[in-house]
């Protein structure tokens, strides 16, 4: 995977934009101001998405490329190595679920405020 590819297909995500609110180099994505999904874009060699806790433990115990989310709660976030055991479909398929999570959270007023976007 490359990082435009990841890129590209987060930005595909209903609501979703992009910013660098840590550092230079850590690339956020968030769906209607909330984090989803986060990367190095230096050194692009893993991601960060949500997980559902259970989940999270499963994926963990399945693949060596998926680790307790570095730098984040480790309950609730996976970091996921790229181009390691893990496809890139499967790697897209966890950042919409990622996506799902938050969305899933968001306030009645947000969810309507995302369901009127293009």
């Amino acid at each position: 995977m490359h990082i435009e590819d990841y890129r590209n297909y987060c930005l595909s995500l209903k609501g979703t934009s992009e910013s660098l609110p840590f550092d230079e180099k850590i690339l956020v994505f968030k769906v209607m101001g909330k984090i989803f999904t986060l990367t190095n874009i230096e050194l692009f060699e893993q991601i960060n998405v949500k997980c559902d806790p259970e989940y999270a433990i499963e994926l963990r115990e399945k693949y060596d490329g998926v680790l307790p989310g570095y730098h984040m709660s480790k309950k609730h976030w996976n970091t996921v190595l790229i181009n390691h055991d893990v496809s890139d479909k499967q790697i897209y398929e966890w950042v919409k679920d990622s996506y799902d999570l938050v969305v899933e959270k968001l306030t009645k007023k947000q969810k309507e405020e995302l369901s009127k976007l293009h």
